[in-house]
């Protein structure tokens, strides 16, 4: 073998080193946007169920008013005196006397 060959022969073979080493790096580069696009996804399937609950529940009507359903519960002579929303205390005369 003359000089010539193995001089062609150590630039084929440095040549695939390089080509190697610049794949490797791609495809660590490639390897770390799949998993932060993974981590994406997987928020916005989430996003994608939660909105699919609401709307399902908003279709079948199953969303509880809470205020509406303490306010049915609350007993009579209760409502008699508030209303839902508002709040009306009465103020004792005496509290009213010591301030005077």
């Amino acid at each position: 073998m003359n000089k010539k060959d193995v001089d062609k022969k150590i630039i084929l073979i440095s040549d695939f080193i390089e080509q190697k080493l610049r794949k490797e790096t791609e495809l660590e580069f490639y390897e770390k946007e799949l998993r932060e696009l993974q981590v994406k996804i997987g928020y916005l399937r989430r996003e994608v169920n939660l909105t699919n609950t609401i709307i399902g529940m908003i279709k079948t009507e199953n969303i509880i008013d809470f205020k509406e359903e303490l306010w049915k519960n609350t007993p009579d002579i209760t409502k008699a005196v508030t209303a839902p929303g508002q709040l009306n205390l009465p103020l004792d005369k005496k509290d009213d006397d010591k301030d005077e």
